[in-house]
């Protein structure tokens, strides 16, 4: 009987300590690898990143019915949750919460063939929240016509020149410059910098030019978003580009559309068809749309480096999982062998 007790016990304790793990990464604070470059030198590839959910609002998950802290499939063939239960869409503290330049992960809005909280989490900083107007000159954020970059946090593409024919490794390294390499052209280069790497690039003697590699103005780019003719955009000369907030109303054209057509079929569950130049959604003839979620603007702050919302549009309010705020701690795999990064452990995220 003793012995009984004894396992009951155990099996007791373990079920709980199982359950408040769960309800603490669930609606308190989870931890996040981050998988590419997209961030730096904001955030590392190797960072292991404690986010707050509850910062943002806790949101409950879609899809109760699922394996704990396995994204979509379980295997190829075989997804890790179970579609018997939907739960519509609400925050347990109401939100979401979101501030500009804040760090936030979220669930990638394309995956639609999965419910929300089971798509894959992107990592990016939030630019432009509801209500504003985004435009990008020069690769830099304006919002509502005033710059809002922290230019310290930024990384682009530069074209370096030298009058000798190559620039040590060992130089690069103390330069904390990882991304890029030699062109062609003697004494070309082409870096992936932030400003702290071009001032120490510029201490160099032999360096003579350091230039950004920055898109035409003119230049259209079809993969931007929306994909569309009439917005004439690339990564370095983007919108203005409105950001819906929900009450708010937008005049719809066939010009317009392009951009709101996704918020309105698949975000916001509507009807929505052409039908001899009119737009027809519910099956009633529209000229405006009046948006029922806020959304948001993400981009990477490696900025050449980065898909992002430059490229697949706006995120909707109910992806937003949470705000990145600590490196738990660092490990760099990129070297043969893995190198801990114990500057980088327990370090603030900006």
């Amino acid at each position: 009987m003793k012995k009984k007790s004894i396992a009951k016990e155990w099996t007791k304790a373990i079920l709980l300590a199982l359950l408040t793990i769960l309800i603490g990464r669930g609606f308190f604070f989870d931890a996040y690898t981050i998988p590419s470059a997209s961030m730096e030198k904001s955030l590392m590839t190797g960072d292991y990143v404690i986010v707050s959910k509850i910062s943002c609002g806790s949101r409950f998950p879609n899809t109760p019915l699922s394996i704990p802290f396995v994204q979509a499939k379980l295997t190829e063939n075989t997804n890790s949750f179970l579609n018997w239960i939907k739960i519509p869409y609400f925050r347990l503290f109401g939100g979401p919460y979101v501030k500009r330049n804040e760090i936030l992960v979220f669930n990638y809005p394309l995956e639609q063939e999965y419910p929300v909280d089971e798509r894959t989490f992107y990592i990016k900083r939030c630019v432009a929240i509801a209500g504003d107007t985004l435009e990008i000159k020069r690769g830099e954020v304006f919002i509502n016509n005033k710059y809002n970059d922290v230019p310290d946090n930024l990384q682009f593409n530069y074209k370096v020149l030298c009058d000798k024919d190559t620039i040590a490794t060992d130089t690069l390294l103390k330069s904390g410059i990882t991304e890029g390499g030699k062109m062609r052209n003697k004494g070309e280069y082409w870096f992936n910098l932030n400003l702290e790497n071009v001032e120490k690039l510029k201490e160099i003697a032999h360096i003579t030019s350091i230039e950004p590699l920055l898109e035409n103005e003119t230049l259209y780019n079809e993969n931007m978003f929306p994909g569309n003719e009439n917005y004439n955009w690339n990564v370095d000369y983007y919108g203005p580009i409105y950001i819906p907030k929900a009450g708010d109303s937008v005049q719809l054209t066939l010009t317009s559309l392009p951009l709101y057509e996704r918020i309105i079929g698949v975000y916001e569950n509507n009807d929505l068809r052409v039908r001899n130049d009119s737009i027809i959604i519910n099956n009633k003839y529209c000229t405006s749309y009046k948006f029922k979620m806020n959304y948001f603007f993400m981009l990477g702050d490696n900025r050449h480096n980065s898909t992002d919302s430059r490229f697949w549009g706006f995120v909707p309010e109910d992806h937003i999982v949470g705000k990145a705020v600590m490196v738990l701690m660092s490990i760099d795999k990129s070297k043969e062998k893995s190198h801990i990064r114990s500057e980088r452990w327990f370090k603030g995220i900006k």
